[in-house]
């Protein structure tokens, strides 16, 4: 958050909330910056997770007394290997049994309630755990939906949901959704995983349809997003869900950064040394985030197209083991742009590394949280869409908006090398109109969160709503 934006008000509020994230990356550090937020306000919180979770909320639970925790045992599931309990330990593809096996903690969560002295007046919950709505109507207390994505996608999927099993949607390559802003349409392999993952009268596939749909009804929604991003979008969804229900309150790493979720800038990080020896907005930033790791010949592709565009680059590398033992890279690579590139080959400080002076660009899949940490940092991406919602944030931040330009698009797609080092070359030269409309939408992004601004705005009517609700007896 901005220096100039003060701490929120004191607050006396008796009111105790349960909040539920679901276990991935992307999706639980937004809703605990959410709750950082609220505490501050004064609610009582409890945040539910299962054992190998729990080391994630120490940052929080460090910094706020006020919150505390219910440690429930994860359920199994035939499809997830033993000990599994969050995204990054098995991949995309085990979202699908995880939203399934936490389903099994309805009874648990109704027990705890039971035996509470002082049990929450309302449960937040992620919107992968759409089942929470019917938990909240059994406890007789309402359910706020939290959205660790953009508006723009929630409208695409409502309408997926809706429409997916009508002849059209089965038979259509193209699916046009007039229903939204800008009437946009996608080829459908460009839809939301989940939702091309879909099978017609299989009884998971219509929990998960009935999961989504459910959202629509809950009490509240809360998105991490701002009105000079998503406007058309936020209005669009409180004509839809109710006015005065819907409440956009990011960029949510903004408060993680105010509050020591980030963590402080560690003098000995051979990645930010190196920066600061690199002139302003002269290094290309590449990473795909925590999931999604390149296959060979992508790899390789990147690796030429990093090399023929003569730019300075930091690349995360998710490295990927082959026969010969080699991590992917191809050989000799580093030794090549030793004098303009760094590769880092585990974890990178992503926040400190995009805010730094000498970062002028970001090659992302597009993710809602590395779009929204690029938009904080005023740094233009360079859009490589993958899966999930990627290809509708390309959308927005290149068709819409203009602070993005894409690179390549798909899963499994392989760049051109030559046309890569062009666009490289060219994003990082001088000043492109993407980039300072990057610029001013970081700028737009800080006063939505500062005081009175549409974000901060947003989060006193929520604290507000919250208060209206009878505190437990």
């Amino acid at each position: 958050m901005s220096s100039s934006s003060p701490p929120p008000p004191p607050s006396t509020s008796s009111r105790h909330l349960l909040v539920f994230p679901y276990p991935a990356q992307g999706h639980m550090l937004p809703l605990l910056d959410l709750t950082r937020r609220l505490a501050s306000y004064g609610f009582t919180i409890t945040v539910l997770v299962t054992p190998k979770n729990l080391s994630l909320l120490q940052p929080l639970l460090s910094t706020h007394p006020s919150v505390h925790t219910l440690v429930l045992p994860f359920p199994p599931h035939p499809k997830l290997p033993p000990g599994v309990e969050h995204v990054r330990d098995i991949g995309n593809l085990g979202n699908f049994p995880i939203m399934l096996a936490l389903r099994e903690l309805h009874g648990p969560i109704l027990h705890w309630f039971d035996s509470h002295p002082s049990p929450p007046v309302a449960i937040i919950s992620d919107f992968f755990l759409g089942w929470t709505q019917r938990l909240a109507d059994d406890l007789g207390i309402p359910r706020i939906v939290f959205y660790s994505s953009g508006a723009f996608f929630v409208n695409v999927v409502d309408y997926c949901w809706v429409h997916i099993k009508t002849d059209y949607f089965r038979s259509s390559p193209v699916i046009e959704i007039c229903s939204i802003p800008k009437s946009p349409s996608f080829k459908k392999e460009h839809l939301p995983s989940m939702v091309r993952a879909y099978k017609d009268s299989d009884p998971d596939s219509d929990l998960l349809r009935d999961s989504a749909m459910i959202n629509k009804s809950s009490w509240a929604t809360i998105f991490n997003t701002f009105e000079k991003l998503e406007h058309e979008h936020l209005e669009h969804l409180r004509k839809v869900r109710g006015e005065g229900s819907v409440f956009g309150v990011g960029p949510l790493c903004l408060i993680g950064a105010e509050d020591g979720r980030n963590p402080i800038r560690d003098l000995s990080s051979d990645v930010l040394k190196w920066l600061d020896g690199c002139p302003d907005g002269s290094v290309l930033y590449v990473c795909f985030g925590s999931q999604k790791q390149l296959n060979q010949q992508q790899t390789e592709a990147l690796a030429s197209g990093l090399e023929k565009s003569g730019a300075r680059f930091v690349w995360v590398v998710k490295t990927i083991q082959t026969e010969g033992g080699s991590d992917g890279i191809p050989i000799g690579f580093e030794d090549r742009v030793s004098d303009r590139g760094f590769v880092v080959k585990e974890w990178a400080p992503q926040v400190l590394i995009l805010n730094h002076q000498a970062v002028g660009g970001f090659l992302s899949h597009c993710g809602w949280n590395s779009v929204l940490e690029s938009i904080v940092a005023g740094v233009m991406i360079l859009g490589w869409p993958m899966e999930a919602d990627q290809f509708i944030n390309a959308r927005l931040l290149v068709d819409d908006m203009g602070v993005s330009v894409r690179v390549c698009e798909g899963a499994n797609s392989v760049p051109d090398p030559d046309e890569l080092g062009k666009v490289i070359a060219k994003s990082l030269r001088g000043e492109s109109p993407e980039k300072m409309k990057a610029k001013a939408l970081r700028r737009e992004a800080v006063d939505a969160m500062g005081t009175n601004g549409s974000s901060w705005n947003d989060m006193h009517d929520l604290v507000n709503k919250l208060n209206e609700l009878p505190p437990s007896t």
